[in-house]
């Protein structure tokens, strides 16, 4: 079967800013990362080290696939990959692990026993197959939640507007550090994450939808409520990306200071891809 692209969105939180996410695809496969915001000065040359990683990673990632790598091993090589990179462009070697360039990512891929999915972090893809419900593939919902209530209970306690991100530096840091430990690992320049990552394989019928977000778009059901897993599907199907996206940043202008929805900016990257089995 073949993976046909259907529409791609891709907007930056920021429009005065690198846009952190990035994304591939082929008739085989496609992949959308989402590098996690820097916390402090950049050890890459480039924008952000936040858009190193997610577009290194995307890049590498289909160009394994292409040259006949499976999916996991593709993922190995690509790790690999930025590994090497790191090591030989940054400016120094990070102190803590919060410098670390780190994304959380959606891979499908098509492979012989089905359709593949990998992921790291807060990525996910939602699987609409003929009449069946939606299956959300990846762990987003639970991530988002808790990371909602981990903003809410931390501008309550400093009486501070949870989108104002400098005024949580210290806990953001310190949570960036448990990245690539216990059950919490991340795309980063390390090859062991590949023994980390979370996997799912669907055997999925031509006609089936799949839609791979980051999580900044997937925030319009996760974080604002604004959709359920299906009518977010039925949305894109029927009315386009563009149209959510712009839904998206009208509900976050509406609460800039995140006082309704607890998060730690404004707006997000947000990505999707809307793709076909055909």
């Amino acid at each position: 079967m073949t993976l046909e692209l259907v529409e791609f969105l891709s907007l930056p939180g920021d429009i005065a800013k690198a846009n952190e996410d990035a994304f591939g695809h082929d008739a085989a496969a496609a992949a959308v990362l989402d590098g996690a915001t820097p916390l402090g000065d950049g050890l890459m040359p480039g924008p952000s080290d936040a858009a190193w990683i997610a577009h290194f990673g995307a890049r590498r990632l289909l160009a394994h696939l292409k040259d006949g790598e499976g999916a996991r091993k593709a993922l190995r090589s690509a790790l690999g990959d930025a590994q090497k990179s790191f090591t030989a462009l940054r400016r120094r070697a990070p102190e803590e692990m919060w410098e670390t360039p780190c994304a959380s990512m959606m891979l499908a891929a098509e492979t012989d026993a089905g359709m593949e999915f990998l992921w790291f972090g807060d990525c996910a893809a939602l699987v609409k197959q003929g009449n069946a419900a939606v299956t959300i593939v990846g762990e987003t919902l639970d991530k988002k939640a808790e990371e909602s209530q981990r903003a809410g209970a931390l501008a309550k306690a400093r009486k501070q507007p949870s989108t104002d991100r400098f005024q949580f530096m210290d806990a953001l840091r310190a949570s960036r550090n448990r990245i690539n430990s216990g059950d919490y690992w991340l795309f980063t320049p390390d090859e062991k994450a590949a023994s980390h990552v979370g996997r799912r394989v669907m055997k999925l019928a031509p006609g089936t939808h799949l839609l791979l977000c980051s999580d900044g778009f997937l925030a319009l059901a996760s974080d604002y409520g604004a959709y359920s897993a299906e009518t977010l599907m039925a949305a894109a199907l029927s009315g386009g990306l563009a149209a959510l996206g712009e839904e998206l940043r009208a509900i976050e202008a509406g609460d800039a200071d995140g006082a309704k929805f607890p998060r730690f900016k404004q707006s997000d990257d947000a990505t999707a891809l809307l793709l076909k089995l055909s």
